[in-house]
């Protein structure tokens, strides 16, 4: 077997590993994505707020084993790009989506979201209904019109706001969570430009998109704690909710307990079939 040959095969056993990555584009900005497995089904992984689609780590092999999982990088994010005009919104991040999942030849994919992922795959299936067969929302906040915030974000600019925002993402942790597994998140959330965090933060907390119609396909919801922050809004958005806990976990659940998360996960996937 010749050399060329050899890095050939490894080069592809590599790709079916890892998954295929594509580009698809919204705006003029290019988008990162992942697709892993070839289920009849596709899962459609969103991460959240200054995350990527390394969030997703432990549940692609898992997932792809029976379904098409699909990660992707939202504008601003991860290996995706940037628009110097445009602003960020959870609308921009649902369309991001749509460019994905119709670059990605599927119709009806279940959406799963985490945090900031939440309000955007929430967006997503106002905006395309015909395009999505269920979500599942992964600690993540439901905000309807008149909601009063308890929580206002610091300043994230300059090296005060890195100083914030390192605080803020260090607050999402529990004791129990392992101090590796802290550094690889803060290694990923601080890497996000400051333009992104800012913008991404402002997307959330714009309250002109917020709504309160409800979405009434089937919805999965796993969250660390019954108070989270799906508040009282779940039952009444999403009226086919299935809600979880998973205790003794922080924010990022599914990295925290991935064998749990996924178990969940998957009952509620072959719901969906």
């Amino acid at each position: 077997m010749t050399r060329r040959n050899t890095k050939t095969i490894v080069t592809l056993a590599i790709l079916l590993v890892s998954g295929a990555a594509s580009a698809a584009s919204v705006d003029g900005v290019d988008l990162h994505w992942t697709s892993t497995g070839n289920g009849t089904q596709a899962v459609i992984f969103v991460h959240g707020w200054t995350c990527d689609e390394t969030s997703w780590a432990a549940q692609v092999p898992a997932i792809s084993r029976r379904y098409r999982v699909i990660t992707l990088d939202l504008p601003g994010h991860g290996r995706s790009g940037s628009s110097a005009t445009a602003e960020l919104s959870t609308e921009l991040f649902a369309r991001a989506v749509e460019a994905v999942r119709r670059d990605a030849g599927v119709e009806r994919p279940v959406l799963v979201g985490h945090s900031m992922g939440v309000p955007v795959i929430r967006e997503y299936a106002l905006m395309y209904p015909q395009h999505v067969s269920a979500l599942v929302l992964v600690d993540g906040a439901v905000l309807v019109p008149g909601q009063e915030l308890a929580f206002a974000p610091p300043p994230m600019t300059g090296e005060a706001g890195l100083a914030a925002r390192e605080n803020m993402i260090r607050g999402m942790f529990t004791p129990a969570t392992p101090v590796p597994l802290q550094e690889q998140i803060l290694k990923m959330m601080m890497s996000a430009p400051e333009a992104t965090a800012t913008g991404a933060m402002a997307a959330i907390l714009d309250s002109s998109r917020w709504r309160s119609d409800p979405v009434t396909i089937p919805v999965l919801g796993i969250y660390a704690s019954p108070s989270g922050p799906g508040g009282d809004n779940l039952e009444r958005v999403f009226p086919k909710l299935e809600r979880h806990e998973i205790s003794g976990a922080g924010h990022f659940l599914m990295m925290e307990k991935p064998e749990e998360f996924n178990r969940l996960l998957g009952a509620f996937l072959t719901k969906i079939q």
